[in-house]
């Protein structure tokens, strides 16, 4: 196990009815004016955002709207936001929506007070101080509710990149699993296949007797299987609710992590998907992640192995234990096609023709140098014939 840090503060409201307390924690939190950041939609269709509203209002905190989120989140309202936190003197960004949501209002917290662009926190450069965010989470997925990161998209050039600090680690997050219940399935299941997602992203890893980290993720994973499936088949489910929402928060709250090094290889694969074709993020990661499994297998085989044996109740064959890690791998596409996920290009309108686009872009584009790394390191020619994969 390799030598970490790890700060989590956020404090978590969970439950029904919780988001009643937005303002309490607000003004708990130090914030006076809010900047009240939404996609727009669902959140004003079922009176959260009235809600919300009248919380603030119930202690005394002004604040500011500013809808418009899309899914994949892009620049140019953060740059809207970032300029009107600095006009009326904003001193906390409230999300009230799912990870994009999360996501655009932290880039804001961070940029209000930059004296650059904000978006050199998504060239690599460290966020140390930002506005304070709070969250109302609307969707079980991304895990940005608890986690240090963001990922924008930026419109001049369409580039999919994140970021990341413990300053943008939310203050607080209402977490209410009814919010989620209104979500078709479909929804649902990118929600489900990107938790899922983000435990292979750290399950895959060169670091050693990492075993702690390991039966965690496993173990999440397993309730992913049982409980993500019964969230798309009764989506009036509470309890399945409850327990993928709290699953999707550990995740990427980074506990799964600490101590080993990661990958995320799938996820900036997967990025040009979405920037591209505009793609639910889930939905071009249950493509993405068995494509990269299949082709970086024999980097590892005991690992795939050992997620394969202990998740997917594989049994190992000693003597040819790459059997058994393909297995596994297929598997978890199984299981993502079960609930409705893509499993090829033409199920997201991706083309084949725009390979040499996807694969410039991913790895020379916006300060990339010719590949990736993660788990492996990939260059044009290996994440050429890894999108081929799913054509």
């Amino acid at each position: 196990m390799d030598n970490f840090s790890f700060y989590s503060p956020t404090y978590f409201a969970f439950g029904k009815d919780s988001e009643n307390q937005a303002g309490q924690l607000v003004k708990r939190f130090g914030g006076s004016k809010v900047l009240l950041h939404f996609g727009g939609g669902s959140v004003i269709r079922t009176g959260l955002l009235d809600r919300v509203k009248k919380s603030l209002e119930a202690e005394g905190i002004a604040y500011i709207e500013l809808g418009g989120v899309k899914p994949n989140p892009r620049s140019g309202l953060v740059y809207q936001g970032i300029e009107i936190c600095r006009k009326e003197n904003v001193d906390f960004v409230l999300a009230v929506g799912g990870g994009s949501t999360i996501d655009s209002s932290k880039a804001i917290a961070a940029g209000t007070i930059y004296d650059g662009d904000f978006w050199d926190f998504y060239m690599g450069k460290r966020i140390e101080k930002a506005l304070p965010v709070g969250t109302v989470l609307t969707i079980s997925a991304a895990g940005s509710e608890g986690s240090p990161d963001s990922v924008i998209t930026k419109e001049d050039g369409m580039f999919k990149r994140g970021a990341s600090g413990d300053a943008i680690r939310p203050k607080f997050s209402i977490l209410n699993p009814a919010l989620t219940q209104t979500l078709p399935p479909y929804q649902t299941a990118c929600g489900v296949t990107d938790i899922m997602a983000h435990l292979y992203e750290r399950y895959l890893t060169n670091t050693k007797e990492v075993e702690v980290t390991d039966r965690l993720i496993e173990a999440l994973l397993l309730t992913m299987k049982k409980e993500g499936a019964r969230a798309v088949a009764e989506p009036d489910n509470y309890e399945a609710r409850a327990n993928v929402m709290w699953a999707g928060m550990m995740a990427h709250n980074n506990s799964c992590g600490v101590g080993r090094s990661q990958d995320w290889n799938s996820h900036n694969i997967e990025h040009e998907l979405s920037a591209l074709y505009d793609c639910a993020h889930g939905a071009g990661l249950a493509m993405t992640m068995p494509a990269v499994f299949r082709y970086v297998v024999k980097h590892d085989v005991m690992r795939f192995a050992q997620v394969a044996t202990r998740v997917w109740g594989c049994q190992m064959n000693f003597a040819d234990p790459e059997k058994t890690a393909l297995e596994g791998i297929d598997r978890l596409q199984q299981f993502l096609i079960s609930i409705g996920m893509p499993s090829k290009f033409a199920d997201i309108g991706a083309k084949e023709e725009d390979i040499p686009k996807l694969v410039d872009v991913l790895c020379n584009g916006d300060g990339r140098t010719g590949s990736i790394s993660g788990f492996v390191t990939l260059n044009e020619e290996d994440c050429t014939k890894i999108y081929q994969m799913m054509v």
